[in-house]
């Protein structure tokens, strides 16, 4: 098996799932990182592009990250205080002088330049709505041949959670959504239906908190979120994380 590393950006909406899906990624040692990009979605988008810095500077990572679409090509944006909190990252604390990255770069910038500039092939791992991928793939249609694949969590083969059919990224834009579904580029769709059987139980959630710093945020956040997800699961469903395994562990899910 080979030990390099796979190139990957990151475009989320910060959001707990979210930050538990750029711990793995940024914990893992099989993702080479390339850039990180926020859209507007789980919360604002200054609250994404926000939460990201802050907790990619949290978890020490070394990456440039940019903000993205401030809002769904079409609609209007809707949020999910319900489930992350208002600020996005319900369970987190104020922040204590943490060095924030900054780009001077915009999230399409990034993505574009990042894609045309790279030697080989990457991987796109949308896990908000599609928004910033849909806006590269239409202004810049050649770097089309520079993606392996998009791997992202949204959709559902069968029951949504925003409405009884919609997932929620796919809702908030959808859009985007067809943009990036008619691109013809290779997708691994991560939907609810894969989503709600990939749990984090609470007794995983003790052990994680014994691990560190990164661990007891981590713990923290999760607290937060399984308040909306106890009524109906016996654990989390860390649907973005499932999507970045995805990325290096692909038989963890099986796909038709």
């Amino acid at each position: 098996m080979s030990n390099t590393k796979i190139p990957v950006i990151i475009d989320c909406d910060p959001g707990i799932d979210d930050a538990v899906a750029l711990a793995l990624a940024f914990g893992c040692g099989k993702l080479d990182v390339l850039g990180v990009t926020t859209v507007a979605g789980n919360s604002s988008g200054e609250n994404t592009y926000r939460n990201a810095r802050r907790f990619l500077s949290f978890i020490g990572a070394d990456v440039e990250v940019a903000r993205g679409a401030d809002r769904p090509i079409l609609r209007q944006l809707v949020t999910a205080p319900q489930v992350h909190g208002e600020t996005g990252l319900g369970g987190l604390g104020e922040p204590e002088d943490e060095e924030l990255h900054a780009s001077g770069r915009s999230a399409f910038d990034l993505i574009t330049e990042t894609l045309l500039s790279h030697p080989g092939k990457v991987t796109l791992v949308p896990v908000g709505p599609l928004t910033n991928i849909a806006i590269a793939l239409l202004a810049k249609p050649e770097i089309k041949h520079k993606i392996e694949k998009i791997v992202l969590m949204g959709g559902a083969a069968l029951e949504g959670n925003r409405t009884p059919a919609a997932e929620f990224n796919i809702y908030v834009d959808p859009e985007a959504a067809r943009i990036v579904f008619e691109s013809g580029v290779p997708i691994t769709m991560i939907g609810l239906d894969v989503t709600h059987k990939a749990l984090i139980y609470p007794d995983e959630i003790e052990a994680l908190r014994k691990h560190g710093r990164i661990g007891k945020t981590v713990a923290e956040l999760l607290d937060f979120y399984g308040v909306h997800y106890r009524k109906r699961f016996e654990g989390n469903p860390i649907h973005d994380a499932l999507a970045v395994a995805a990325v290096f562990e692909p038989d963890i899910v099986s796909t038709r």
